[in-house]
């Protein structure tokens, strides 16, 4: 599928928080010092306009460059921010695209009858060049009531599918559902490879993820004060097996926790976990560069629309 990238922010989510011209609106941080060696952003949603001097996705990305963080991932999470985020990956070299329905709309648009129509636009944009992953899929029971469960479910089976059937990675979603996203991915077969985004569990779902060859990816939660069991599971997980992320607008590391986050904000993690790891940054940085090639490809190698 050729897309032609407009540029145009999804209407619906164009703002978080308060309105872009409300004071109380906190500032970007300043940039960290940069990285020596050049990592990527395994998770972003730069559609979102955030902060007091909201930026687009160029200046995110430029901002990200100038500190050693030379790509990102950019995450749908329904069927038009899926749709931009191929575009914009056939656009910029710096960018490779996630795909998906998030589990907090499948409920939704199950309600709506449109769930297997929307699930088939992801099948089709999952085919898309320089799409390399099918997410944010998954489970979140911390919104969804029980009720409702089932329809993410049903949704997170569907993705694995698509996952499986057009060869690319799987982007998860986890929220207060660590058991049941494991017992479905070992029932219907993970995807290879299968990547916990913002991993959240404690040492127990660390020691599946390594004994199932599982990604991990973090976030600035793990620079939190209060995420002793984030860390300890960073030690259990293989080096092999440890991606890094921002969730840009989202979970802003320490000490700037509270402002809006950034792709250019991934160097202040990685040195948080190098610190955790009692590693060198520049040994860890070659380590999760590598890590996220072998999950993704090469961002030269793959082919831009004409």
């Amino acid at each position: 599928m050729t897309l032609g990238f407009s540029g145009n922010l999804p209407p619906h989510i164009r703002q978080r928080g308060a309105d872009e011209t409300d004071s109380r609106r906190p500032p970007y941080p300043s940039l960290p010092d940069p990285l020596e060696i050049a990592v990527y952003d395994n998770h972003a949603h730069l559609e979102f306009s955030d902060g007091e001097n909201p930026m687009d996705y160029g200046t995110h990305l430029e901002r990200a460059g100038s500190v050693g963080v030379a790509g990102v991932i950019q995450v749908g999470t329904d069927v038009e921010t899926s749709r931009w985020s191929a575009e914009l990956a056939q656009s910029d070299p710096r960018v490779l695209a996630a795909v998906a329905i998030h589990p907090n709309e499948a409920p939704k648009l199950a309600e709506l009858g449109t769930l297997g129509e929307s699930m088939e636009e992801i099948d089709q944009l999952a085919s898309s060049p320089r799409v390399v992953a099918v997410g944010e899929t998954g489970l979140d029971f911390f919104r969804t009531p029980q009720a409702l469960q089932k329809f993410q479910k049903e949704s997170f089976i569907a993705h694995i599918e698509i996952a499986k059937r057009h060869g690319l990675a799987l982007q998860i979603h986890d929220r207060d559902a660590h058991q049941a996203v494991v017992d479905i991915l070992l029932e219907c077969g993970a995807p290879e490879p299968t990547v916990f985004h913002c991993f959240s569990g404690d040492a127990e779902l660390a020691h599946i993820l390594a004994k199932n060859g599982w990604f991990a990816s973090f976030s600035g939660t793990i620079t939190f004060k209060s995420s002793v069991k984030l860390r300890e599971a960073l030690r259990i997980i293989p080096a092999s097996q440890i991606l890094i992320e921002t969730d840009t607008p989202f979970l802003t590391p320490e000490p700037h926790r509270g402002k809006p986050n950034s792709p250019y904000m991934i160097p202040l993690t990685l040195r948080s976990m190098a610190s955790t790891l009692d590693v060198g940054e520049r040994r860890l940085s070659e380590q999760i560069a590598t890590n996220t090639k072998q999950v993704y490809g090469s961002f030269e190698d793959k082919p831009e629309s004409s």
